[in-house]
């Protein structure tokens, strides 16, 4: 599933499988969950790079590139019955701006145009859940370590009314 750009300022880069962009979309992991893992159980490089990798070779990558400046990343994938969302990682110098809402906002209104679901998950101490049930998340199902959400369309397709 391709993003169209957010004009004027932001625009969606589809990542290739390069090592250049494995080291960027890991630092913005980094960057941005870092802090939750180490709250947990700290940071084991090795680890953390291993389960980057896989994520990285199972799903298609965007960096979130705003006024010319890759500041995130996000990957969204369409299945027959929902669209999953996740690796949502905006670099620090760019959260609590308004930017998270908006790229969510954008790809939930795209996921509402095709009639189908959100999923996605998150690390339950992640106050990022507190951004996703405002947009309509609810909780579903839950690991030993994340919560599993889901928002219903806002609206049918098209071609179902």
């Amino acid at each position: 599933m391709l993003l169209p750009d957010m004009p004027p300022d932001v625009r969606f880069h589809l990542l290739s499988r390069t090592e250049e962009a494995l080291r960027f979309t890991f630092e913005a992991k980094r960057q941005a969950l870092g802090p939750y893992v180490v709250e947990r159980w700290g940071w084991d490089e090795a680890l953390q790079r291993r389960t980057h990798q896989a994520r990285f070779d199972e799903k298609p990558f965007f960096a979130i590139v705003l006024d010319g400046r890759p500041v995130g990343t996000v990957s969204v994938m369409r299945f027959d019955d929902h669209i999953r969302f996740g690796e949502f990682y905006l670099f620090p110098d760019s959260q609590r701006r308004g930017l998270g809402s908006r790229v969510l906002r954008h790809c939930l209104s795209l996921a509402d145009a095709h009639g189908l679901p959100v999923r996605l998950e998150h690390l339950k101490w992640n106050p990022v859940g507190t951004l996703y049930r405002r947009h309509g998340f609810a909780v579903v199902g839950e690991t030993e370590i994340h919560l599993l959400m889901e928002r219903t369309p806002a609206t049918p397709p098209a071609a179902s009314r």
